[in-house]
């Protein structure tokens, strides 16, 4: 039995990082663009949707306190265009760490508007992009057709994958 968990786990450890990585780029992708999508009636024509919610039902919860957005009109264009080409950037693997880090500061503005949905949402959304942002978009990545190894260099000290 020992012998056969030991095989297994060696089994399991030699799946190819790549595939994993590429699964996180999606996986973090999808709701963002997702959400992009929503705020938009045509090219750059931010949809009434997102105007009111930018307007008048979102606020920043900060300190127990709650504060409008600052600039609410331009917060929902740039957090729709953010949404847009950030995921499609992590799809393709082009300029992984730089979208990633993006879309954690995003999901931190996310929670501090909706801090309800830290478990379900936040949490899971923040450990994707934490690890991105460590170990990159993988050899499945446009980053490293386009830089090579050192698209997936590491601080000293650190695994690369």
């Amino acid at each position: 039995m020992r012998e056969l968990l030991i095989r297994a786990e060696a089994a399991l450890g030699a799946v190819p990082a790549a595939l994993p990585l590429l699964a996180l780029r999606v996986a973090l992708a999808v709701p963002f663009y997702r959400s992009g999508l929503t705020k938009w009636d045509g090219f750059l024509q931010l949809s009434g949707g997102a105007r009111y919610l930018f307007t008048q039902e979102f606020k920043l919860h900060i300190l127990g306190a709650e504060y409008a957005y600052p600039a609410p009109i331009l917060s929902a264009h740039l957090a729709g265009i953010a949404e847009i080409v950030l995921p499609i950037l992590l799809v393709l693997g082009l300029g992984t760490r730089f979208a990633a880090l993006a879309l954690l500061v995003m999901t931190a503005v996310i929670q501090i508007t909706v801090p309800e949905g830290w478990a379900n949402f936040h949490l899971p959304w923040a450990a994707m992009a934490l690890t991105l942002m460590c170990f990159g978009g993988g050899r499945l990545a446009l980053d490293t057709l386009l830089f090579g190894d050192a698209a997936r260099a590491r601080p000293r000290g650190m695994p690369s994958v």
